[in-house]
């Protein structure tokens, strides 16, 4: 399998994990919670609000658009922090960092 349809495979079992916890939002937040410009957005958003309105989509559109996905990335120490229950979000969230974090 591809790493983007590893990607997108993952990034569907984050959704379903979510919403299997509860975590997953029908509505956007405010159009200003989208503002922020620190890590996260953790002066406006949850943490699951960040991942479902903001990572998600994100990365969602990099596969769309054929764009190279990151290849230095690390966001489950955040969520170990601020989730530290949802034990199988961080599962997926490392299942993701663990196919981007790729070394030069």
């Amino acid at each position: 399998m591809s790493t983007e349809n590893q990607v997108r495979q993952i990034l569907q079992d984050i959704e379903q994990v979510m919403r299997d916890l509860q975590l997953w939002h029908e509505m956007p937040p405010e159009a200003e919670a989208f503002d922020s410009v620190e890590p996260f957005s953790v002066d406006t958003l949850s943490a699951e609000q960040w991942l479902q309105w903001v990572l998600i989509p994100r990365i969602y559109a990099l596969l769309a658009a054929g764009s190279a996905l990151p290849t230095r990335f690390a966001i489950t120490p955040y969520f170990e922090v601020a989730m530290p229950d949802a034990v199988r979000l961080l599962a997926a969230l490392q299942r993701l960092d663990d196919l981007l974090n790729i070394e030069d």
